[in-house]
């Protein structure tokens, strides 16, 4: 019986709630590789899941920073060393140089995941000596790769250009959800506005916790990250407590059960880089797939599946402005039902089982 080959997926992520890592590595079990999942073990790490693929997390003395990338991409690399892998893949550049060097020195296949533009991401952008670390890490790296892909079809041709190399497309979207009719139907005097994703910095959930005080439904937010203690402290200093509840980290499968409890979801971004200039967030697909209408980021992945679907209300990070998208879609009702419509029809299109197909078919032609 012939080996399976193996990939070994590589990520800083936290793999108990990394949903997209989730998907690609159940797909590529499913098709017959040996996979496995690496990723970090924080202090408040839970315990994993048993999976159809086998899960490695790396301990680290620091926990963020310049000194826990430079840690992680160390024991990394001794990970990678020492045990056998026929394709490497590394997601996003803050995993890419480990992977790369392991790559080249055992002769191994190298496929580089560009979950985002990562030299172009908020956290980066704006700080000119480690962008530059990370855009040198880049240039020298992904022009080495065998193969790569990113979430948007519009991300991939700027990536393409600008690292002269072909870059596929593959979204970032949920497993098909199938529907009842009673859920369709369902109306409820209890309205829940959703954000879920994680709490940092340009993704308008500050703007969105001051519109409440214009909105009269329950804010909850579904995440955790850097902003966390500043955004409590937002809602506390705004009296705005009864209106906005923070859920924290909740694994994907109780966040579908959230989300279906929800009336409209919130999927906002300040223009800060390419990265979220050109995104295409997973939490807009998993709002689709449940029928939910949202409010998005007025940004050109969003406006060409708008203009196609009709889907969405786009909006900038104002606050009158989010504030009145909301409004209008709690109290337009056919407004609502046009959209909600249109997520069940645009939902047929935008689900895993597609796009599923399009990374088998990358992995496969690689020898």
């Amino acid at each position: 019986m012939d080996r399976k080959k193996k990939i070994v997926f590589t990520v800083t992520t936290d793999l108990s709630y990394d949903q997209r890592m989730q998907r690609i590595c159940t797909s590529m079990a499913a098709y017959g590789f040996d996979v496995e999942l690496v990723g970090r073990l924080r202090s408040k790490s839970i315990p994993l899941d048993e999976l159809s693929y086998t899960q490695t997390r790396i301990a680290c003395k620091f926990e963020k920073g310049i000194l826990f990338y430079l840690e992680f991409n160390i024991r990394l690399f001794l990970f990678l060393l020492k045990h056998e892998a026929d394709i490497v893949s590394a997601v996003d550049v803050d995993t890419l140089l480990a992977c790369t060097l392991v790559a080249k020195m055992r002769n191994k296949t190298l496929v580089f995941d560009a979950h985002e533009y990562y030299t172009e991401s908020p956290e980066i952008v704006n700080r000119p000596i480690i962008k530059w670390i990370w855009e040198a890490v880049s240039e020298l790296c992904i022009p080495r790769a065998d193969a790569a892909y990113t979430v948007g079809p519009m991300l991939a041709e700027l990536m393409g250009k600008k690292y002269g190399i072909h870059f596929s497309c593959v979204r970032n979207v949920p497993f098909s959800i199938k529907i009842s009719n009673q859920q369709i139907q369902k109306s409820s005097t209890h309205k829940i506005i959703l954000y879920q994703g994680a709490m940092n910095g340009g993704r308008g959930i500050e703007e969105s916790i001051l519109a409440m005080k214009q909105v009269n439904a329950e804010l909850w937010l579904a995440g955790d990250g850097d902003l966390m203690a500043e955004l409590k402290q937002l809602v506390s200093d705004n009296q705005l407590n009864d209106k906005v509840k923070f859920l924290g980290y909740v694994k994907p499968a109780e966040l579908k059960a959230i989300t279906q409890e929800a009336y409209l979801g919130l999927n906002l971004l300040q223009p800060i880089g390419l990265s979220y200039y050109y995104s295409l967030a997973n939490k807009f697909f998993d709002y689709m797939q449940q029928g939910i209408p949202c409010i998005s980021a007025n940004f050109p992945e969003y406006q060409a599946i708008n203009e196609q679907y009709h889907c969405t209300l786009l909006s900038s990070c104002d606050v009158n402005e989010i504030a009145n998208s909301i409004n209008a879609l709690l109290n337009d009702e056919e407004l609502y039902k046009t959209l909600k419509a249109n997520c069940l029809k645009a939902k047929e299109d935008f689900c895993w089982e597609k796009e599923e197909q399009k990374l088998i078919e990358i992995y496969r032609k690689l020898n």
